[in-house]
């Protein structure tokens, strides 16, 4: 008995290794859906996208206006680092899966994206 309880334990936790989200996942354009700073909701303009693509590439999309940079996902998958000019900003991934995403830096609040494509 005690085996068969080890085994499902060990299928478990390789399962959740092969669910975990990778670079992959993150590939594409995502829209600012919400952003709390402080324990308040801040103002999410309608139009602003982060956009990942092969090579760490990133484009932030707001007002209409791009901004190029580079992006970072480290090994274990829990910290996103976007350069943009000089500016670097790590981000501590709370939640990430294909169609959903929520990020927090200190400096900025907690930043809810949703994927668009």
């Amino acid at each position: 008995m005690k085996k068969i309880i080890l085994i499902a334990f060990l299928t478990s936790i390789a399962f959740c290794k092969v669910q975990a989200q990778t670079a992959n996942e993150l590939m594409g354009k995502w829209k600012l859906v919400k952003w709390t700073k402080n324990g308040k909701d801040k103002t999410v303009a309608d139009s602003t996208y982060q956009v990942f693509n092969d090579k760490n590439k990133f484009i932030s999309i707001m007002e209409g206006k791009e901004h190029k940079g580079k992006w970072k996902l480290s090994d274990d998958n829990k910290t996103l680092t976007i350069r943009s000019g000089i500016i670097s900003v790590k981000f501590r991934i709370d939640q990430f899966d294909q169609k959903r995403r929520v990020i927090t830096a200190d400096e900025l609040g907690t930043l809810e994206y949703q994927k668009v494509d």
